[in-house]
């Protein structure tokens, strides 16, 4: 019997522009690399590393406007479905993740439960 892949993640224009003028100042061939970890308030947490890598056969690679985002497929089991967002508000800026799979989230929106 197959096994379904998971629904692809979604990186906004918004989150897109941002992530590529964080690279622009970095070395050449460097991505943001997110990932889900173990810990933080509600069970799970997201992890944001600007990483010298090229892609693995395990990773999903995100390209848009000049932004390279990896996810590995163990996080990719996470966040499935996700979309991956910049805000710009009164709170502050920061990177959210919409994640259809988590039930519960903290109020800094970098961890959740599923």
């Amino acid at each position: 019997m197959a096994t379904l892949a998971p629904p692809q993640v979604v990186l906004t224009d918004r989150a897109a522009k941002r992530v590529a003028r964080i690279l622009s100042k970095e070395p050449e061939g460097t991505v943001l690399r997110i990932s889900v970890a173990g810990g933080g308030c509600s069970g799970f947490q997201y992890e944001y590393n600007l990483v010298q890598e090229t892609p693995t056969d395990d990773d999903v690679v995100l390209s848009k406007n000049g932004a390279t985002v990896l996810i590995d497929s163990l996080s990719l089991e996470f966040m499935g479905g996700a979309e991956i967002d910049y805000v710009d508000d009164l709170i502050g800026q920061s990177f959210q993740i919409r994640n259809p799979n988590a039930v519960a989230s903290c109020g800094c929106g970098t961890s959740f439960a599923v």
